[in-house]
């Protein structure tokens, strides 16, 4: 059984069907790519994973780890192990990208984490990814360049570590050199054991 699965999902934004039947099976260590033209669907099929309420299912079921998620709430979905990388990051000024990513993992626990691990398991990202440490000081996407705000979203992935991350559009207005830069962010952490536990 596929971690994620998706059987004839349907949806509609206000009066207009946009998915029409939809099947997929991603599993956890796996690398899919849905490619095709604007207007496709990739955006509105990320969305509906996540929840998103300017999408309604009509038809079909989404299950996650045996659980079906047709219906729950976005939070729901992040607790329980789904990641979205938004084509396009909002800026958070005020909120530094160290407090922030510490405020989302906490989210997922019972009890806080302490600042020696938050700290350790930061710089681990942070060595992984080869992200200037100074990067976490700023505030989260406020002021970023697209490389910046998506580099910001993988250094996410990495401190959050979900069972499944949808990365919706990564390259999107990226140039050639941050779109390595993130590649190989990607490649990095779905290489390293850190990812796989």
């Amino acid at each position: 059984m596929a971690d994620l699965e998706i059987r004839n999902l349907h949806v509609r934004v206000e009066d207009r069907e946009i998915l029409k039947g939809v099947d997929l099976d991603v599993s956890k260590g796996e690398i899919h790519a849905l490619m095709g033209p604007n207007g496709s669907g990739k955006s509105t099929l990320a969305s509906t994973i996540m929840g998103h309420p300017s999408y309604e299912v009509t038809e079909g079921t989404i299950t996650f780890r045996g659980e079906d998620i047709t219906e729950a709430d976005p939070e729901d979905r992040a607790h329980a192990g789904l990641f979205l990388a938004f084509q396009y990051p909002v800026a958070i000024p005020g909120v530094s990208v160290a407090n922030f990513l510490r405020m989302a993992i906490n989210t997922r626990r019972e009890d806080p984490i302490n600042v020696k691990d938050f700290r350790t398991r930061l710089q681990h990202a942070v060595d992984l990814l080869d992200v200037d440490r100074s990067f976490t000081s700023r505030h989260l996407n406020d002021g970023f360049s697209g490389g910046e705000k998506k580099r910001a979203e993988i250094l996410q992935m990495a401190m959050l570590r979900p069972e499944v991350a949808v990365l919706d559009e990564t390259d999107s207005g990226l140039d050639i050199d941050a779109l390595r830069t993130v590649a190989e962010g990607v490649n990095k952490l779905h290489a390293s054991s850190a990812w796989a536990r």
